[in-house]
């Protein structure tokens, strides 16, 4: 019989929704929506993962171990056991270790799903086996620096306050396409209070086009427009001086600094108007109740810890900390207080292994000494959660590194991915509705954690027990691999002092938020003497801290747009995709129809191109070709394409991420996705 089983979706961090999913049967589900008691996701979720059962049914899914049996990339498999397949992949380990030292394995990972057993298990392995370690860089490395730098610490104001706000900006975040819950609060407010919403993006995406105003400004320029603000609140006596003397290191510096600053200044920076720049500073300063939604967006740059923080400085400058619906959020990830050491084995970890950058892997399976730290090649790997060979920069670097016959790499997956293609082994992977696991929500306050909705497919088996069967064949010896991933879960609560994982689950969440006035940092920000830093320690922070300005600004860092390479290109996530996640689903493909390039009409005029018209976009990298769509929602001389589609589904099978470049962003690493130089041309045909 039919019946409805709490779960917790586990494919975006901001969200991280509470679910009720339909199970038909012990294998089977059919409905998947939002929890309606619970206050954030308030029953509502994306659409991608409303489609879920799509995706858990769908005939491609793996079901059984595979070797490769042909030339690498040529997706020739058969199908053997799981001994042998385990035998496999601990022998190429054990091979390479023999040969070139333990730090030439390199376990590679990311978010696929952000479970804390499922997603960092495999870290337990890294830490007692002493492989190469991985500096997590791809997606959140870049705006957690600017925002720590100013308020120390990684929490800021309660979501579900937006409901008491007079207004809400989401600066650098599309929450229509990413984080929907929040959209659906900001609606909700503007129904009931009037509240009024502003987007600022490069572009007018999903939430630009409900927003009340959109500030449309030049990619990588969120820093300028802030200092502008700043200025202008200074000038004009919005400012809270008494905010700024308690609470913040704000210096007659920082002042004669932003004095300089100004929106004729910053308009030639954004390409915004003075008068746009100037209109949206008053609102923001005659509006003090204002809630600050920060997204990674305006951080995948080089300029983009700067952005952040420049943009965090905003309320700390207005005092509008102090409103209940006022402040400002990037991630709430330091509420959360489960003590991880079992999970990812941080006991057993050694301080004197290398740290691979999980964005520059082209470079590093290509055997560039400095991306190797001066350490061995890497010669094999095992790789979850993560499908680098379609979303990593430089991506024809990276298929490049995956085509060496002497590297070995496992992938554990749920489908044939890109990634997995080009895989010797590919491990049938569970998805969240079949595994236990814990997670947090960075956008709002609870921890939740889940059991199976139904049983495993086939001989799919979840990442928490694959990295055991493998840890206990090379002889690992942490008591985590011996231990399920609900006692795993348990241990962690308890050692912690919350709820054990039965009494979490029964209670469905944990909300985890502070009293208002710590949780608005009244008590004092995460710094040493409780002072918001307008003026951060970036040498503290990474070794490229020496990079960036002492004081709130434009850091100019940027991939200019010069007379060779006159367009600037961003490469959002697209609505129905988010990752790549999605992208083997049709209800998904056939909502976004194929990958197109946005560019404005007059643009297209000046290349003599038209909607459908095929253009090559490329630089130094290489090139691709996508049809145009013309779109007037951004300035001209910007470029989008929403991504991220597999490199097949372009003409000639090369992907977006052919034009990123691998370099890493200051202060301490991150991808710059949206921080690229690219000249256009028009490729003669209509698509």
């Amino acid at each position: 019989m039919a019946q409805f089983v709490q779960s917790v979706c586990p494919h975006d961090c901001p969200s991280t929704c509470a679910l009720e999913v339909e199970r038909l049967d012990e294998k089977t589900i059919g409905t998947v929506r939002g929890a309606a008691e619970n206050d954030f996701t308030d029953g509502a979720i994306c659409a991608k993962v409303g489609r879920y059962a799509d995706r858990v049914h769908h005939p491609e899914r793996l079901m059984h171990p595979l070797r490769r049996v042909g030339p690498k990339g040529a997706g020739q498999f058969e199908r053997i056991s799981w001994d042998e397949a385990m035998e496999a992949v601990a022998g190429a380990f054990k091979k390479a270790e023999t040969e070139f030292g333990k730090e030439a394995v390199w376990p590679y990972r990311y978010a696929g799903t952000m479970g804390y057993v499922q997603r960092d298990g495999i870290q337990r392995l890294v830490n007692d086996l002493g492989y190469s370690q991985q500096h997590k860089t791809i997606c959140t490395a870049l705006a957690s620096s600017g925002w720590k730098a100013g308020a120390g610490v990684s929490w800021g104001a309660d979501p579900r306050n937006m409901a008491h706000a007079d207004m809400i900006i989401f600066w650098g975040i599309n929450p229509v396409a990413s984080h929907i819950n929040a959209a659906n609060h900001a609606r909700k407010a503007r129904k009931e209070r009037g509240t009024k919403i502003v987007s600022v993006d490069p572009y007018r995406g999903h939430t630009a086009r409900m927003a009340d105003l959109h500030l449309p400004l030049k990619p990588g320029t969120d820093g300028a427009l802030a200092c502008a603000i700043m200025h202008v609140l200074l000038k004009e006596g919005f400012a809270d001086r008494e905010f700024l003397a308690t609470h913040t290191d704000f210096s007659e510096g920082v002042e004669k600094h932003l004095e300089s600053r100004d929106p004729a200044w910053a308009s030639a920076i954004t390409g915004l108007s003075e008068e746009e720049i100037i209109s949206f500073a008053r609102l923001y300063g005659q509006t003090p109740n204002t809630f600050l939604r920060l997204g990674y967006g305006m951080s995948r740059n080089r300029n983009g810890a700067t952005n952040t923080h420049a943009v965090s400085c905003l309320p700390a400058v207005t005092g509008s900390w102090k409103h209940k619906g006022g402040g400002a959020l990037h991630s709430n990830g330091g509420l959360y207080a489960v003590d991880k050491t079992l999970i990812e084995g941080t006991d057993v970890a050694r301080q004197d292994v290398r740290m691979l950058d999980m964005s520059q892997i082209g470079p590093i399976l290509t055997g560039d000494n400095k991306a190797l730290k001066g350490g061995p090649p890497v010669k094999a790997m095992i790789i979850q959660n993560c499908n680098p060979v379609t979303v990593a920069p430089d991506s024809s670097k990276v298929r490049e590194g995956f085509l060496r016959d002497d590297l070995f790499v496992c992938v554990h997956e749920q489908f044939m991915t890109e990634t997995a293609a080009m895989a010797d082994i590919v491990l049938p992977a569970t998805t969240f509705l079949e595994h236990d696991d814990i997670y947090q929500g960075g956008g709002h306050v609870y921890l939740q954690v889940a059991r199976p909705v139904i049983e495993a497919p086939g001989e799919c088996r979840s990442n928490h027990e694959v990295i055991c069967d493998l840890a206990l064949r090379l002889g690992a010896e942490h008591r985590g691999f011996k231990m399920t991933a609900w006692e795993m879960i348990d241990a962690s609560l308890k050692t912690a002092g919350l709820p054990g994982a039965d009494a979490l689950y029964a209670a469905r969440w944990l909300d985890c938020s502070k009293p208002f006035d710590e949780q608005q940092h009244l008590k004092g920000f995460g710094h040493s003497d409780g002072r918001f830093r307008f003026a951060p320690d970036w040498g503290a922070m990474g070794p490229d801290g020496d990079k960036l300005p002492r004081f709130p600004d434009h850091a100019g860092l940027e991939d200019a747009a010069t007379d060779e390479r006159p367009f600037r290109l961003v490469t959002a996530p697209a609505r129905n995709f988010l990752n790549t996640t999605f992208t083997e689903v049709e209800t998904s493909r056939k909502q976004e129809k194929a990958p197109t390039v946005y560019l404005h009409s007059d643009d297209c005029k000046e290349l003599g191109v038209e909607k459908g018209s095929l253009v090559r976009l490329g630089n130094a990298l290489g090139d691709v070709v996508l049809p145009v769509e013309p779109f007037d929602g951004l300035q001209r001389g910007v470029v989008v394409v929403e991504s991220i589609w597999p490199n097949k589904a372009f003409m000639e099978g090369k992907g977006i991420n052919t034009l990123i470049s691998s370099e890493a962003g200051a202060p301490d690493g991150g991808a710059v996705f949206h921080d690229t130089a690219v000249w256009i041309k028009p490729d003669g045909a209509i698509a």
